[in-house]
């Protein structure tokens, strides 16, 4: 029998993909963009209105059954007993973990809550969720754990002192996972978005025009003079890295954190 998805690697249909953040955003991006390979999406966000929205408008070629779960990420002392038994019956081959990045500030002026509340949002809901799912990508023998993150991974960022700590915890988080996981043919690897149009964006642009006493537009024209490409990345090119993680043609790539942020970064 020809295996299809030795032919087409970028073909996602018959997985499941769980999709953090996907109410909106890079998130929303991401799981059209799987859905689009011919992957079933569960999507998870807050706003149940919102989520409902969101899986309407999924491509569903492959007459995917695409759904949501109304969760708070946050609540790590409840998320293994609401979502546990759902995963159990409904066996994930894709993580994508997915949430709002802190609020903006220097760091010599955040309170610990504010470490522990992030702290919370990303490491401890991506351990939970990643923990329920592992069983059945062993099972299956097919597994991709995505982290999008950020670039301050490699380049701390201004007036972003909790979110720059969080991420590198991330960072270190995922990579040791992935040395972990990968002799069961799961991956798990980090895509770093720059500056993308999203309302993470529109809020840091809102914050620095604010900080500097300038218009919004010219805090946007000064952040892109930094961009090698000279302008803002747009969801969906975020979701096309993502992609290419999740598919069969990156089965060898493990353990890595991909910029996709128009050149910005300065290091090699």
């Amino acid at each position: 029998m020809t295996d299809n998805h030795a032919l087409f690697p970028l073909d996602l249909s018959g997985r499941h993909a769980l999709v953090g953040g996907g109410s909106k955003g890079i998130g929303l991006a991401t799981a059209k963009t799987l859905a689009a390979l011919g992957a079933t999406i569960t999507l998870i966000a807050r706003n149940p209105q919102e989520l409902a929205s969101a899986v309407a408008n999924l491509p569903n070629n492959n007459n995917q059954q695409h759904q949501f779960l109304s969760l708070d990420l946050s609540d790590t002392s409840t998320l293994a007993n609401t979502i546990g038994p759902w995963i159990a019956a409904h066996p994930v081959h894709i993580l994508i973990n997915n949430a709002g990045g802190p609020p903006a500030g220097p760091i010599t002026e955040a309170l610990p809550d504010a470490f522990l509340q992030a702290f919370h949002m990303h490491v401890l809901a991506a351990q939970t969720l990643a923990g329920l799912c592992l069983p059945g990508m062993k099972t299956l023998g097919y597994g991709r754990i995505i982290n999008i993150i950020s670039t301050s991974v490699k380049q701390p960022l201004d007036n972003l002192g909790v979110s720059n700590t969080t991420r590198a915890a991330m960072a270190g988080w995922a990579k040791t996972w992935a040395n972990e996981v990968a002799l069961y043919g799961i991956t798990v690897n980090n895509v770093l978005p720059g500056a993308t149009e999203t309302d993470r964006l529109a809020a840091i642009i809102t914050n620095m025009a604010r900080k500097k006493n300038i218009t919004e537009s010219e805090a946007a024209h000064e952040m892109q003079r930094e961009i090698p490409i000279g302008r803002f990345a747009q969801p969906h090119e975020i979701a096309a890295a993502v992609a290419f993680l999740a598919s069969p043609a990156a089965a060898y790539i493990t353990g890595h954190s991909l910029p996709v942020d128009g050149g910005r970064l300065r290091g090699l």
